[in-house]
């Protein structure tokens, strides 16, 4: 079934590379036809590697018919891995995959495609190290500067992320909601477009080391001991918890990784 060809492959002629095996599983008239869940599984078959950087996708036709789908919804699937920078289409060259550096990274879709599988240690490192430049200094203004009613809200987070743990997904949910807000009450309008980047971060490494089968340090005291200091309008207080937050969460998950 065409899925993609070496970049030198001139011909035009379906190399030995199949779908990914996703495809195979997924029945008729299944969930497949809409643009976006095809998008995210060629999403995830290129930040993967299982269609390598310099690959040329198979011929529009081709592939709609090997997934199933018309040709209008695998262009728009091809459309959304555009816009992320995961690969460009051109006339007379087709549909190539990018050099990893033109990905957007931090978009929230293509970090859940490269959690999705075991990712890289170097960028769980990278996230980390960005989380660890951006976070501090947003706690720090966000002690400054925030409003009583994105406080209540966080404590709100905080309860919930206490009640329901970080094992479950309304845990998760509340724990990306107290770091969007801590942004938010940054007050600081360049900060404010990171939110989502941050967020999808923090979630992508929580989510890996459940899958992996850590977590038996408790985040909680680290998370309180931010929104604490948050409270008291303490800025030095909030950076330094907040440093202390990624130096502990970027341990755990490289011990994760190191024990799979």
């Amino acid at each position: 079934m065409p899925f993609s060809r070496s970049a030198g492959d001139a011909d035009g002629k379906p190399g030995e590379q199949g779908l990914p095996d996703e495809f195979a599983s997924q029945p008729k008239n299944s969930g497949r036809r809409f643009h976006g869940a095809v998008a995210n599984l060629l999403g995830r078959a290129i930040v993967s590697g299982r269609v390598p950087v310099g690959e040329r996708l198979t011929g529009e036709i081709a592939n709609a018919e090997a997934l199933d789908i018309s040709r209008s919804a695998y262009r728009e699937a091809v459309q959304v891995l555009a816009a992320k920078g995961l690969v460009v289409s051109k006339p007379k060259d087709g549909t190539r995959v990018l050099p990893r550096s033109r990905w957007n990274m931090l978009d929230p879709m293509v970090l859940a495609w490269a959690f999705a599988e075991e990712p890289d240690a170097a960028f769980v490192r990278d996230l980390f190290e960005l989380r660890a430049v951006v976070e501090p200094a947003v706690a720090r203004m966000a002690a400054e500067r925030r409003t009583e009613a994105q406080l209540a809200e966080m404590r709100e987070c905080i309860g919930l992320m206490g009640r329901k743990t970080l094992h479950v997904p309304e845990g998760r949910k509340a724990d990306r909601r107290f770091h969007a807000l801590l942004i938010e009450a940054s007050g600081n309008q360049a900060m404010i477009p990171l939110t989502a980047s941050i967020a999808a971060a923090v979630d992508v490494t929580t989510l890996l080391k459940s899958r992996l089968g850590s977590g038996t340090r408790d985040p909680m005291p680290d998370h309180i001991a931010v929104f604490d200091a948050v409270e008291l309008r303490d800025g030095d207080g909030a950076a330094k918890a907040m440093e202390r937050l990624i130096t502990l969460a970027h341990e755990d998950t490289h011990a994760a990784i190191a024990k799979s």
